[in-house]
């Protein structure tokens, strides 16, 4: 099992980006995610660079592998530029890199103005863009005409010796099982057992599964929980909000339902080694092989990244290795 560090490109610069992957390099963690956003969820946040730029930019600073948590190859940009931006990003890394993809939200994927299609079409779609991407990895011509994509003479000159491994995410039962069906691995947020089935009994037994959660490492638990509540409250929005809610400023009038008593129970606020190793637990017992931790309100005051990383590497990774074991 690696332990590995989330980078949330909602939250932070392109600078403070690569300072927190050098960082976590350093203090011992093993692997990144990196989400793919054309918006943050909240104003409060405040960032979206550009993934692929960031994807590039991390190869030449630290030799984690790297996965997108995750990026919808459906909408936004057609899956074909997609699959050349991934087969570059492999071959930066050496091969030590992962597409993770899933089927979007509006948030991020309504900017061109197409219609919102509904969980079951998007999964359709998301299928069919995982097929035009392994095709143009082959390194051949592809053209092809299928429901929803076309693409016509197209052929990657830029190849990674292996396939980029594509990692599906799973929120509900029909996804999870696409997820097993076509996926090379899994990746999800929580360690919910009925997903977690779902992909295993679809083709996903002894594929690779990733997860990450997020945390507000500071001295002072109060500070971190009006940190956390301020920029993350839209964690424990539930249901399906997260895919059909359009803008940053919907999250935030939804986010208005979320108290700081929910963020406090929701995920470790502050510097209790045992609560942040409780946290780590069911996803160890659920047998991720890739577990990802974010801290929030790294550029903050009282919550710095270094803080947090000076921890993790002290007194929590330590801890969370022997539990892995």
């Amino acid at each position: 099992m690696r332990i590995g560090y989330f980078l949330s490109c909602e939250e932070y610069t392109p600078a403070q980006l690569l300072d927190q992957a050098r960082m976590a390099e350093q203090a011992g963690f093993e692997s990144l995610w990196i989400s793919d956003h054309y918006h943050p969820w909240n104003d409060e946040q405040g960032q979206s660079p550009f993934v692929w730029s960031m994807i590039g930019a991390l190869s030449q600073v630290c030799s984690l592998p790297v996965t997108t948590a995750v990026t919808c190859p459906s909408f936004r940009i057609h899956p074909a530029v997609v699959a050349q931006a991934a087969a570059t990003s492999s071959v930066l890394h050496g091969g030590r890199f992962i597409l993770g993809v899933g089927s979007g939200e509006a948030l991020n994927e309504h900017i061109t103005g197409e219609r919102w299609p509904s969980a079951d079409e998007r999964l359709a779609m998301l299928e069919e863009s995982i097929e035009v991407m392994r095709e143009l990895w082959r390194g051949e011509f592809v053209t092809r005409t299928g429901p929803y994509y076309t693409v016509e003479n197209a052929r990657l000159y830029t190849l990674p010796d292996e396939p980029v491994p594509v990692y599906m995410s799973g929120f509900g039962p029909k996804a999870a099982a696409l997820a097993g069906r076509i996926g090379d691995g899994f990746v999800t947020t929580g360690p919910e057992a009925e997903l977690i089935q779902a992909f295993r009994d679809n083709g996903g037994e002894g594929k690779p599964m990733q997860a990450g959660y997020k945390v507000c490492w500071s001295p002072d638990k109060s500070t971190a929980v009006e940190t956390a509540h301020r920029i993350w409250a839209n964690e424990q929005l539930p249901g399906e909000l997260a895919q059909l809610l359009p803008s940053p400023r919907h999250f935030e009038q939804a986010s208005q339902l979320v108290t700081p008593d929910m963020i406090a129970e929701s995920m470790p606020c502050g510097d209790d080694l045992s609560a942040h190793v409780e946290a780590f637990r069911p996803y160890a017992e659920a047998g991720f092989d890739d577990i990802h931790i974010s801290q929030i309100g790294g550029s903050q005051p009282g919550t710095e990244a270094e803080g947090f990383f000076e921890f993790y590497a002290r007194k929590v990774l330590p801890e969370l290795r022997a539990l892995a074991t």
